[in-house]
């Protein structure tokens, strides 16, 4: 698992999710749901960030769904989904979410471990 090349600094439980943080205003995570939402504000992050193109696999809540749920508890929401590839685009766009305008992101993806690629990607 990427998880273990990166060596991530805090392993923790919010709600029912695993969230790994990666530095302390960073923190990745597999799949959310709309339900996992009240969590994340709980855990005091101030953006969400989804990593996952919409329609991945069946049964996937769409970005739109989630943030709904991300604005209506006062949070920002970001939709930067990373395909197949890595485009400058997709880089260019995270960097502007985690520039430390947006204050503590959560992002998410399938499993987690795109959003840590971009997050090392961006530190390199």
């Amino acid at each position: 698992m990427l998880f273990n090349l990166f060596k991530p600094k805090n392993i923790q439980q919010v709600g029912g999710m695993r969230i790994t943080e990666l530095d302390p205003n960073y923190t990745v995570t597999g799949q959310i749901s709309v339900a996992d939402v009240a969590d994340i504000k709980a855990a005091g992050f101030d953006t969400v960030m989804c990593n996952r193109p919409d329609n991945e696999a069946p049964g996937q809540p769409a970005a739109a769904q989630i943030k709904r749920a991300v604005e209506k508890a006062g949070m920002k929401f970001h939709y930067v989904p990373m395909g197949r590839s890595l485009s400058e685009k997709t880089l260019s766009d995270f960097k502007a979410v985690t520039n430390g305008d947006n204050g503590k992101v959560f992002a998410y993806c399938r499993s987690g471990n795109r959003c840590t690629m971009l997050w090392k990607s961006t530190r390199s």
